[in-house]
């Protein structure tokens, strides 16, 4: 293939990604290209780990907290409202709400937001058969298209973001992130976030490289959809899955590393990679969080904390904020 040809066509944005990362010191590629469709299988795979505690802590807390956290993001002033959620996936945790909503009869319009259009018509085809009586107002579109829209939707409303998604966020980018949240939120409406609380260091390492080799593939996979979208020629016998934690800044950090020198050429670029023997390419940051961070994290963001919720272990909080008055 000629650089001519190459360049004359436009780039995708996995394509864009993978230039900037990969030319970078040190290479990284962003969690959020994970999530094909064999990502997505395999991290349903993950949730049901042993060692994986996160997804078994929040459902712990909606099943017991559920009814105290409806009327936590339930408006003061009786009238309809919508329940909004960043990343909805497959909805199994926020099911136990819109259970509670409607067992209330509150009047309400679920509005889950995911950029995969599959995903959402999954989990709408589900929650007709399984909630008929559920309004459901599904918007596919990114976080920040998402975020610019809130403002407009009338009424109030509680926005979601569960499943620890917070620390998937570099610390500047995590309170960017926070503060774009906050912007369109009027005082009576709400927000939910969950958070993965520190611990035992070793029982979060294990929860990101477990036993069973789940995690491992679940990261080499990403090099597998760039052999596939963009024709890389990653070869997966080269590389391996790393996960360290520190205790200090509350980060774990995976990473892809090569086992051998060795060169990756993506004819999407026209480029070829060098990589050094035990060269990184470093893939997601998952940062855990004490109570005070979060109390801290959610007064720079311009918010405040209403109500706290967590499992019986403390290993994870469920975090209801909302803007000053």
């Amino acid at each position: 293939m000629s650089s001519s040809s190459t360049l004359s066509r436009p780039l995708s944005a996995l394509a864009q990604h993978v230039a900037t990362g990969l030319r970078q010191t040190p290479k990284a590629l962003s969690s959020m290209y994970f999530y094909d469709d064999a990502g997505s299988r395999l991290f349903q795979q993950i949730m049901a780990l042993p060692e994986y505690y996160p997804t078994r802590a929040e459902f712990a807390i909606f099943e017991q907290h559920g009814a105290a956290i409806a009327e936590a993001l339930r408006p003061a002033v009786n009238g309809p409202f919508a329940l909004v959620e960043l990343g909805a996936g497959d909805g199994s945790k926020t099911k136990v709400l819109l259970r509670e909503f409607l067992r209330t009869d509150a009047d309400f319009t679920y509005a889950p937001v995911d950029i995969s259009a599959g995903a959402m018509s999954g989990l709408v085809n589900g929650l007709q058969q399984e909630m008929p009586g559920l309004q459901v107002a599904p918007v596919v579109s990114d976080y920040a298209t998402a975020l610019s829209q809130l403002g407009s939707r009338p009424g109030s409303k509680g926005v979601l973001f569960l499943g620890s998604n917070i620390g998937n966020f570099a610390p500047a980018d995590r309170l960017s992130f926070l503060r774009q949240l906050a912007a369109p939120l009027a005082p009576a409406d709400r927000l939910l976030i969950g958070f993965d609380l520190q611990k035992d260091p070793r029982r979060i390492r294990a929860a990101y490289d477990d036993s069973q080799g789940v995690t491992a593939a679940f990261n080499l996979n990403l090099l597998t959809r760039l052999n596939r979208e963009l024709h890389a020629d990653f070869d997966l016998a080269n590389w391996q899955h790393f996960t360290d934690y520190s205790p200090l800044s509350g980060a774990v950090r995976s990473f892809l590393v090569s086992t051998r020198a060795q060169q990756v050429r993506i004819p999407a670029l026209d480029e070829t990679f060098q990589f050094a023997a035990w060269e990184v390419i470093h893939t997601e940051n998952s940062f855990k969080f004490t109570l005070p961070q979060i109390e801290e994290l959610a007064a720079q963001a311009g918010l405040r904390v209403v109500d706290t919720f967590t499992d019986a272990d403390t290993d994870f909080a469920d975090v209801v904020m909302a803007a000053h008055e």
